[in-house]
């Protein structure tokens, strides 16, 4: 029976923000190319960018304690700190692109101003914080950063926290005021209504069933319509997979080289939120503390002001657990299915190397409420039970994969683009700070999948991204200039300043 084709230049699957994202680049670079999308959900921005889904900490490396270790001669290695925080500048300077050329409007919608802390207990983390401390003040990118062991200070900073504390043991943070809270999933559909507007086609509920790969190098997309269950065949000469979870198997069903040896680990999360209005008014940061031994880093407890629709909500988390689920809306065979001959060797080393992580997930994942207001109240030292709810949180795969210093089954913690030796295909795994950087990576995508237009595109790459190709960290005069435009644009003046 012969297949009757559409044929498409660019095919996203996946309606969050990092496939929001290639398509609002794209159609600002190639504006003739014709881009479909499909998303198997209702509306875009619903699985991993969802708002309630992710902690809404616009990753900068303000806070997030793990972004930085202590060095064998007591020195603190902030490499990442500052290559996450330019990649969160990038993400900020193409959403104040788009707000001032009228694509999206009203940014408030999507991102508030909010200080970042990082909280500690104990002689040794204050120590650890104000060597990390004095590090990152000299930096450019970090030189707002205020210290204080000082309870009285702390009490203005943090009173919710301070309250009632009995000082057993010293404490200590970090504050910045140019952090920000983000609803991404807020960012996603006002980049997917601008696309929508430049006649791409976005197809909701409609999920991949195959993909193939033509003899004349295109790929083939077998598409089902949930609704009414049709198939439709696309072919496409790009195809980019930012499916979340979802990602791995379809990438796998690509058959590319680069698919190989590659395994997912299904990490899913819980955030405690609070319904007391008054005790959501006292609090007014995102305050991160240390992880406990054995968690994975994106389980660093932290207590956080959040913008959800307009209103102040105050959450506490993620406490992780385990669910054999790639996607919040997957399926219980998710992780047995993602299993192959070609990673079964690297997915058994890393159950092995991670006996203590299952363990440390397991015990997450029967922890009683008690149990996780105690956790609470480290933060919170006068926190009541009846003041908290539960939320489930997104689901994350962490990639696995054979690396060269981690050896079989390196299970990796960041955001990974796996891509053809060809361009033709790219998918997105990973987890945080994923949606925060997500214009970067996307940059990545565009320079890997289509280096013979790079050159030609780069006069217009450079207007919506100004330090595109440059180092925000060595050059100082344009990270002010960036920093007080993209303040200016998306509304954070009132806190968001760099003094020279």
């Amino acid at each position: 029976m012969s297949k009757n084709y559409t044929k498409t230049d660019v095919m996203l699957i996946g309606a969050g923000i990092m496939s929001a994202t290639l398509g609002s680049l794209l159609k600002e670079l190639v504006p003739e190319w014709n881009i479909r999308v499909f998303e198997k959900l209702e509306r875009a921005g619903e699985e991993s960018s969802n708002v309630w889904n992710n902690a809404g900490t616009g990753h900068a490396a303000l806070c997030e304690l793990n972004y930085t270790h202590e060095k064998p001669d007591g020195s603190i290695d902030m490499t990442k700190a500052i290559k996450v925080n330019e990649q969160f500048q990038v993400s900020k300077q193409f959403w104040s692109y788009l707000v001032n050329s009228n694509l999206i409007r009203n940014p408030n919608d999507f991102i508030m101003p909010l200080p970042h802390m990082s909280f500690v207990q104990g002689q040794k983390n204050i120590e650890f914080l104000r060597k990390r401390y004095k590090t990152m003040s000299d930096h450019p990118l970090f030189q707002d950063m205020e210290f204080s062991d000082d309870p009285e200070q702390l009490k203005k900073w943090i009173p919710l926290m301070l309250k009632d504390r009995v000082t057993d043991q010293p404490i200590a943070a970090t504050k910045i005021d140019s952090g920000t809270d983000v609803n991404f999933g807020e960012i996603t559909r006002k980049m997917f209504d601008h696309l929508e507007h430049q006649d791409v086609e976005v197809n909701y509920k409609h999920t991949v069933e195959d993909i193939q790969r033509l003899s004349n190098g295109s790929w083939e997309v077998k598409v089902r319509d949930i609704d009414n269950g049709k198939i439709e065949y696309h072919t496409t000469d790009f195809l980019f997979i930012g499916g979340g979870g979802g990602s791995l198997h379809l990438l796998q069903k690509t058959g590319i080289p680069e698919s190989k040896h590659i395994g997912g680990f299904p990490v899913s999360g819980l955030f405690m939120v609070c319904n007391n209005q008054e005790v959501i008014a006292k609090h007014h940061a995102k305050v991160y503390g240390k992880a406990k031994v054995g968690a994975p880093p994106m389980s660093m407890p932290h207590l956080d002001t959040r913008f959800i629709d307009h209103e102040k909500s105050l959450l506490f988390g993620p406490f992780a657990g385990f669910s054999p689920k790639f996607l919040k809306k997957g399926s219980i065979l998710d992780l047995l299915t993602s299993v192959k001959t070609d990673n079964l060797v690297t997915m058994s080393a890393a159950g092995v190397k991670n006996a203590s992580l299952t363990k440390y997930l397991c015990e997450q994942v029967i922890s009683s409420k008690e149990k996780r207001m105690e956790e609470l109240r480290a933060f919170i030292p006068d926190a009541k039970s009846e003041d908290w709810g539960i939320v489930v949180a997104g689901q994350r795969v962490q990639v696995i994969k054979d690396t060269e210093n981690g050896g079989k089954g390196t299970l990796q913690f960041g955001t990974e683009v796996v891509s053809s030796a060809d361009g033709s295909v790219a998918a997105l795994l990973g987890a945080s700070p994923g949606a925060s950087t997500a214009a970067h990576v996307m940059l990545k995508v565009i320079e890997k999948c289509f280096p013979q237009h790079v050159k030609d595109w780069e006069p217009k790459i450079k207007e919506m991204i100004p330090s595109y190709g440059v180092s925000l960290a060595e050059n100082p005069e344009l990270l002010q200039e960036i920093h007080t435009s993209t303040a200016q644009i998306l509304g954070l003046s009132a806190k968001e300043k760099v003094h020279s």
